[in-house]
């Protein structure tokens, strides 16, 4: 049976890089407010046309990063697994998104105190192998107490590249035998890993790569990211995706693209190869 794709999103009311902790960031760079907005609007009316229902969350003054709410938890089935982030201009965003989560009956579960898990961003399975980014937001062991948490197969891997300091900047899973990846991103183990446990492993070049193209939203066969990634579009389709490019460099300006502006509320095991 299928199962409507939902979607957590957060509108950019208070959006701005007012900080800088990931290499893209430069307070001297504004943000266009009202790019944004529109930029924000229309990935939302995208992922509405390919069936995926969307709950928002309510943004709040002076935290500018809400909007990126992949990185709020980690959900699986009703677990929500919550961050613990590592820079203190994030922390004040996980009691918002804790409450949030409550209410909407979700079965939160907190990491220990001594560590830091940053949600979606740093976890993505592909089929029943959950991928695990470490070292420059989440730490190894806190993916490990999610393996115990779920029961799951956990495979960490080391991200080498601060520019790509979550795993859903460098990594995306299609579906359960396909994924995206920058192979920059990754030391020659991590490159090893996803070879072997991955049959169709795309690599993804530098251009693609900066302009963000493996933080792509999945919908079934359609891999929504943002433009400026136009060999993607050839490689996905030998493989049976359709990529939809929309415009999203004012988010980009803070590090982030489409999968960081969204939180798959139905699981991130609820992927394109469950949907149909």
């Amino acid at each position: 049976m299928n199962t409507q794709p939902h979607i957590l999103m957060c509108s950019p009311d208070y959006y701005g890089v007012q900080y800088e902790i990931n290499p893209w960031m430069n307070r001297e760079r504004k943000v266009d407010h009202v790019t944004a907005v529109k930029q924000w609007k229309d990935l939302h009316d995208i992922l509405v046309e390919l069936g995926v229902r969307i709950s928002l969350l309510e943004p709040v003054e002076g935290l500018p990063d809400l909007v990126f709410t992949a990185n709020a938890a980690m959900i699986v089935e009703n677990v929500a697994i919550l961050s613990r982030f590592r820079h203190e201009q994030r922390q004040g965003e996980e009691t918002h998104n804790e409450n949030w989560l409550v209410a909407n009956g979700f079965e939160v579960r907190r990491m220990p105190d001594d560590s830091y898990f940053e949600g979606a961003g740093d976890a993505l399975f592909c089929g029943d192998t959950l991928f695990s980014g470490y070292r420059i937001r989440s730490d190894a062991r806190s993916h490990q107490l999610v393996g115990e948490m779920l029961g799951c197969r956990v495979i960490p891997i080391e991200l080498v590249d601060p520019n790509y300091y979550h795993l859903d900047t460098c990594f995306c899973p299609l579906d359960s035998q396909t994924a995206l990846y920058s192979p920059g991103a990754f030391d020659h183990y991590g490159r090893a890993v996803l070879g072997e446990l991955i049959d169709n492993l795309i690599p993804v070049d530098a251009k693609d790569a900066r302009a963000f193209g493996c933080n792509a939203v999945v919908v079934g066969s359609a891999v929504v990211t943002n433009v400026g990634c136009e060999g993607i579009a050839g490689q996905i389709a030998a493989h049976g995706f359709t990529a939809i490019e929309t415009p999203l460099d004012e988010f980009v300006k803070a590090g982030g693209s489409a999968k960081c502006l969204t939180l798959r509320l139905d699981g991130e095991e609820a992927a394109a190869w469950k949907q149909g």
